[in-house]
């Protein structure tokens, strides 16, 4: 009666808290999964959530379920590790450098969680930014390499992470927190503050101001988030940071966050692996655990679509 993927499906509901997301997170379309919600609770004869309520209301048959699945699936995913080891693979090498200054945020309990799955793994995490790490990845010196950049190599498959949404950081004060979005023009005048990486691989830059020609009036460098938000606080210019990076900020009422454009300016998260290694037990847990973690911990990503 009771199935495994009934379990995944009310813990992907919760976690995203929309059917929309949930479905997104299990490769499902919106319509299966609420027929698959249907049709369980038409076997157990109870509601299990509360239908077009935000956040999702969880009935307390639903809630039992999710205490299930908060006890089972985790077990079921020290199985499968353990039955992987059994098949083979358990021993091997995963070196990577991750090219995002604010991924260390989901990325290091990551890396918690795997060293404890996987530890005859060799384990090691080079920073990105003084070295080409996608040109590394194709060479083999990495196996591993986190961009929201991917450029086409030779051998190199790119899996999607999650898909997050980049905003403005501005001071509470500055003009343009009353604004409902920022367009390019508004940033002629400002002081740009970004991470200390070239300029064709910040969003801001090839993907908002130099399609409308604009180029604000300073740019000033940064290598930590919260440096970077003391100065924005303090009115000595603005940032563009991922969603995640940014929440814990402005929710505080540290700065306000801003839309890029009437739309926004999307981006996604991609895992750079050469494709000898996709299927190879360790690496497809690492990303398995590396959604996951991301999932839970991050506010405002969603399921990428599609690998490129």
């Amino acid at each position: 009666m009771l199935e495994i993927r009934h379990l995944k499906t009310l813990h992907a509901l919760r976690e995203t808290d929309s059917l929309v997301e949930a479905a997104e997170r299990l490769h499902l379309t919106q319509s299966a999964l609420s027929h698959q919600f249907k049709e369980l609770e038409e076997r157990l004869g109870l509601q299990l959530f509360v239908r077009k309520t935000r956040p999702v209301r969880f009935t307390s048959a639903g809630l039992r379920l999710l205490q299930l699945a908060d006890s089972l699936l985790p077990q079921l995913r020290s199985a499968e590790r353990d039955l992987a080891r059994l098949a083979g693979g358990t021993a091997g090498r995963l070196h990577m450098a991750i090219e995002c200054h604010s991924c260390f945020q989901w990325l290091m309990p990551t890396i918690d969680q795997f060293r404890d799955a996987w530890p005859e793994v060799e384990l090691d995490l080079a920073s990105g930014f003084s070295f080409a790490p996608l040109p590394a990845l194709a060479r083999g010196d990495l196996d591993l390499v986190v961009t929201s950049d991917p450029i086409e190599l030779p051998g190199i498959t790119y899996v999607p992470l999650f898909t997050y949404e980049a905003l403005l950081a501005v001071a509470n004060q500055h003009p343009l927190a009353n604004r409902p979005y920022v367009r390019a023009e508004d940033l002629a005048s400002e002081t740009l503050i970004t991470y200390p990486v070239e300029r064709d691989r910040l969003d801001i830059f090839t993907r908002f101001l130099e399609p409308a020609d604009v180029e604000p009036a300073q740019v000033r460098t940064s290598e930590l988030t919260v440096m970077m938000m003391q100065l924005v606080a303090s009115g000595r210019g603005v940032c563009c940071v991922p969603n995640w990076a940014l929440h814990e900020y402005s929710t505080r009422g540290y700065v306000t966050a801003k839309r890029l454009g009437e739309k926004g300016l999307f981006a996604t998260l991609f895992a750079g692996i050469r494709a000898d290694m996709l299927d190879s037990p360790f690496m497809r847990d690492f990303l398995l655990t590396a959604k996951d973690t991301s999932f839970s911990t991050l506010e405002g990503v969603s399921a990428a679509q599609k690998a490129k």
